[in-house]
């Protein structure tokens, strides 16, 4: 049994938990987006240099499932006053950035609001945005934009589909310097922008806040703890497979050794000694068949 003294221990542990949080860590980075308009536009007015952007709707952890039942999650999906659609994603890790997974969430987007009948020049503009820890392309600047193009003449091909990289280490005066140093700051009195530090300082520092955290880290316990378990079995599973698939191949052997050691017998060339060196039985295998 959990005593008073250990809950309040593993409460503080959560506690300074949530103190460390930054935007860069995705699981916060959507609480602070969650309901709210305000974050999105400003990090979307920065980063795409477009200050009259007007975002009408914010939601997170979207889940976008093909025909083939492959998904994705998206961060935070925003959709501004055109229409327009904006996955927003955090990447910390290089791995999870890579080139052709931009181009899957870019994919599943169109294919989301792409439905039976839409004209293709009705399909909206679509954003994939990946806001990670590192220089992952290695070029120095804060935003690299993806667009496809005509190679021949490099005319862009402007088919309404944009993928863009933001460089989380880069540091500045200008705005995005200011926006990346934002989303690595631990502390809400340290950072730039209001509507950001407002954000972060309610979870951080609030009851309400802190009470909304702790439950999101025990429900991220409770969903890793699970994935564990149904690992486990999916292990369990598959051991079971190949130990079954061993186990059918041992019988097999053994069965035609039993039908090559028969037809020894009958032709009765050879002694019981040398039929079970040359069919793998033992001699006691061997001299049972032949009674």
């Amino acid at each position: 049994m959990t005593t008073a003294g250990g809950r309040s221990h593993a409460r503080e542990e959560d506690l300074q938990r949530i103190r460390m949080f930054r935007l860069l860590d995705d699981d916060f980075m959507t609480k602070c987006f969650e309901g709210d308009p305000a974050c999105a536009e400003l990090v979307l007015r920065i980063i795409l240099e477009k200050p009259d952007l007007y975002v009408t709707e914010v939601h997170t952890q979207v889940f976008l499932v093909n025909l083939l039942k492959r998904s994705v999650r998206l961060d935070v999906l925003a959709v501004d006053g055109m229409g327009r659609k904006y996955d927003i994603e955090i990447q910390r890790d290089d791995r999870g950035a890579g080139q052709r997974r931009a181009r899957f969430n870019s994919s599943m987007m169109d294919a989301k609001w792409t439905e039976k009948g839409t004209d293709f020049e009705d399909i909206p503009d679509t954003y994939t945005i990946f806001i990670t820890e590192n220089d992952v392309l290695g070029k120095g600047r804060p935003v690299s934009h993806i667009e496809r193009c005509i190679v021949e003449d490099s005319q862009l091909f402007d088919d309404g589909a944009h993928i863009l990289y933001v460089n989380g280490a880069y540091r500045g005066d200008s705005p995005i310097g200011k926006l990346m140093h934002d989303f690595s700051c631990t502390d809400a009195a340290d950072m730039h922008y209001k509507a950001l530090a407002d954000r972060v300082r309610f979870f951080k520092e609030s009851k309400e806040g802190n009470a909304i955290m702790c439950k999101m880290l025990e429900d991220m316990c409770a969903e890793s703890y699970r994935e564990g378990e149904k690992i486990g079995i999916q292990k369990g599973e598959q051991i079971g497979i190949q130990k079954g698939e061993q186990i059918g191949i041992q019988k097999g052997e053994w069965k035609k050794a039993i039908e090559t050691a028969r037809c020894m017998l009958t032709d009765g060339e050879l002694r019981p000694e040398a039929i079970a060196r040359y069919s793998g039985l033992s001699l006691e295998e061997v001299l049972s068949l032949r009674q």
